[in-house]
């Protein structure tokens, strides 16, 4: 599961990340990646945003989803922090964080990691790229050299900020992730863009692929979920 949470505030609405956690648990993902964690907070916020959603998912599922998390915070400020991360019911094997920010542009990094599911070794690289046509392209470009011979299975997810259908984000990876979940998830109230998605090697993957409208109640983004086979990619 991939989504861009915008804070837990949907359009025109106030920030309530009880709704972000109650929409993420009805789905009961395994590894759920949340972009735009805003922890700058009022002095009455006594936890931090990313803290709050890496126990609280775990509290509410009741399952181990929260037990793993890694962090990538692009702003940290005096109030709290900014960014994106990733949960996982089952462990990681190794965690990485690298920066792919252009000069000039906002700060940009890609959480690297393998997790240690029951179907063996899953590589995944929770991301959140830039606004600009060159600026994707040489993030994805940085991505897509990110690799783990130990895992079968690999996938990319999180908010590409890709505008086209056939954008620079799908020609870099089209080689190193040909699976692409193809829904619209942007703006959540009449979704015309599909902004989140989820890469993944190798063909046939992704079984399954679907958006949330409950998401609207949360965020500007709908959430994207996906199934994979990882037991067809063990035999691929």
């Amino acid at each position: 599961m991939t989504w861009n949470i915008h804070g837990g505030a949907p359009w025109l609405g106030r920030r309530n990340l009880e709704r972000v956690k109650e929409i993420v648990a009805a789905h009961d993902p395994d590894i759920v990646a949340l972009q735009e964690v805003d922890s700058r907070r009022s002095a009455a916020e006594a936890i931090s945003a990313f803290d709050d959603l890496a126990s609280g998912l775990g509290d509410g599922l009741g399952n181990g989803l929260g037990a793993h998390a890694a962090h990538a915070k692009t702003i940290v400020a005096p109030n709290g922090e900014f960014g994106h991360m990733l949960i996982s019911r089952f462990p990681f094997a190794d965690s990485r964080a690298h920066d792919i920010s252009i000069e000039g542009r906002e700060r940009r990094i890609v959480i690297d990691t393998l997790i240690d599911t029951p179907g063996g070794p899953l590589h995944v690289v929770a991301a959140h790229f830039g606004l600009g046509f060159a600026e994707r392209r040489h993030q994805a470009r940085l991505a897509a050299e990110l690799t783990r011979p130990e895992a079968a299975a690999s996938i990319m997810l999180g908010d590409f900020n890709e505008w086209q259908w056939r954008g620079a984000v799908r020609h870099v990876l089209l080689t190193a992730l040909p699976e692409r979940t193809p829904e619209r998830t942007f703006p959540a109230h009449l979704p015309l863009l599909a902004l989140d998605r989820i890469y993944g090697r190798p063909a046939g993957l992704i079984v399954k692929s679907f958006v949330d409208p409950a998401g609207r109640r949360a965020s500007d983004h709908l959430p994207l979920i996906a199934d994979l086979d990882l037991a067809a990619a063990a035999h691929a």
